[in-house]
């Protein structure tokens, strides 16, 4: 499998761009946004989901482990593809996507080009679910005592794909802010919007 890839953009198209990488050229599918930044003859560094299926291989390339991360949470999810998978990831900043999630914001995903609401609230559903299952757990093993509601929240952003240094600053500030007793989704949506803040 095919994790990243460093090297020199040749060419640039509507949808993809092709890669050398030791005298191979790699076609990769990305987002408008990191294809207009791409300049052809330019050194670049993308995180790369690899597919092999039957009838196909194809790299989506991504700018940062975050975006790769989410990119691989969508596909997870009942009737998502990789073409609208690249869609939602390139809409938006991934913090964006993820509050989106985490607040049933059904409109900012419908916006995307071939997302529906029938699929929109499917993505909501399914990775809503994921992503709090994975915080809470994270955040069982992080420990209790005076820091174990900040240690829950650190822990659910590491599973959504932040560094440890962003997520523990953001939880600082958002239970400096909020009422003692509040629930871990509400205290990770708190910290989500430092983040996007920040």
């Amino acid at each position: 499998m095919i994790a990243s890839l460093d090297g020199i953009v040749s060419a640039v198209f509507a949808d993809s761009m092709i890669v050398e990488v030791g005298g191979i050229g790699y076609r990769v599918f990305a987002a408008p946004s990191v294809l207009t930044a791409a300049g052809v003859g330019e050194r670049t560094k993308l995180f790369t989901h690899h597919v092999i299926r039957e009838d196909l291989q194809a790299l989506y390339g991504f700018r940062t482990p975050e975006e790769l991360g989410f990119f691989g949470l969508l596909l997870t999810v009942t009737g998502v593809g990789p073409k609208v998978a690249l869609g939602v990831v390139g809409s938006r900043a991934v913090g964006d996507l993820q509050l989106a999630i985490l607040s049933d914001d059904l409109a900012l995903l419908t916006a995307v080009p071939g997302v529906g609401r029938k699929l929109a609230a499917r993505i909501v559903l399914e990775l809503k679910e994921k992503v709090a299952a994975a915080g809470v757990a994270a955040g069982a093993a992080a420990g209790s005592g005076a820091a174990g509601g900040e240690s829950e929240v650190v822990a659910a952003l590491l599973a959504l794909g932040y560094s440890a240094g962003e997520a523990r600053q953001a939880s600082r500030e958002a239970l400096a802010d909020l009422t003692a007793g509040l629930g871990l989704e509400d205290r990770v949506k708190a910290a989500l919007r430092m983040l996007l803040r920040g």
